[in-house]
């Protein structure tokens, strides 16, 4: 196991899955099941050079999504 690389954390990484998100050109792309590195302390998460290649891939192919899911605004909850 890897030591975490944020200062001050006592943590390792541990291999795990990770919901990705990113906001290419104004769009939302939810990307599941990412394979990272996450510290089991504080939660910083590192991604391969290969994983990274992927995702990049994926966002310039980018065809129908697999799944959809709501999203709402922050602001539409506080109008109670």
């Amino acid at each position: 196991m890897t030591a975490c690389s944020i200062h001050g954390c006592v943590g390792t990484y541990e291999t795990r899955e990770i919901t990705h998100t990113v906001h290419p050109a104004g769009d939302l792309v939810v990307i599941d099941h990412v394979p990272a590195q996450v510290c089991n302390i504080c939660g910083d998460v590192l991604l391969e050079p290969d994983t990274v290649r992927g995702l990049e891939r994926l966002l310039e192919n980018r065809n129908a999504p697999t799944r959809t899911a709501p999203v709402y605004e922050y602001d539409d909850c506080l109008a109670g």
